[in-house]
């Protein structure tokens, strides 16, 4: 079997994973590219038995906690899906200074395509017991209050921290019963 940097030994228990855009660029600083890993995200809710229990989006990368009984095939669809989603837009857009960046930051072996969106890897760290759940979603909620960009963590559009506050947020998610 061929190597996947997206395997989990326990894909059916919750990861936490980071993606981050290549060269840390600031693509998510457009409504229309954060809907499409939103969008993402509600498809493979909808669509697989995919649980997506916390996330945040930053202007770079973005964390999630989640769950599936093949979640590294998710994982996978996911960032395939919404790289070339928002390559796209990108190209629609003439955004032309992130497209420059990331067809010379690719990798020089891809050569079946002009650009790279996504860093390699996900760093998966399985969720082993409640605290670390706890701490996890408590990292996820309070990165961007960490960063300066907002003083609570609900105030921060781009996270399911509303949804755990009670408020409704941009899409639903499986909550973790604290």
């Amino acid at each position: 079997m061929g190597r996947s940097r997206y395997y989990m030994t326990e894909p059916n228990k919750p990861h936490f994973i980071t993606s981050t855009v290549l060269e840390w660029l600031p693509v998510f600083t457009r409504p229309d590219t954060t809907n499409i890993i939103l969008g993402s995200w509600q498809y493979l809710r909808a669509n697989d038995d995919f649980k997506l229990y916390s996330y945040v989006i930053l202007d770079n990368h973005l964390h999630l906690i989640a769950q599936s009984s093949h979640l590294d095939n998710c994982i996978k669809r996911f960032r395939s899906y919404t790289a070339r989603c928002i390559i796209d837009y990108l190209q629609q857009h003439n955004v032309r200074l992130l497209l420059e960046r990331l067809a010379f930051a690719k990798k020089a072996h891809k050569k079946d395509r002009d650009y790279q969106f996504w860093q390699e890897g996900t760093h998966p760290e399985m969720i082993i017991n409640e605290e670390m759940m706890r701490e996890k979603i408590a990292y996820i909620h309070n990165n961007p209050v960490k960063r300066g960009y907002v003083d609570l963590p609900e105030h921060w559009r781009y996270s399911s921290a509303r949804n755990y506050m009670g408020q409704e947020g941009l899409i639903e998610i499986d909550y973790w019963i604290m």
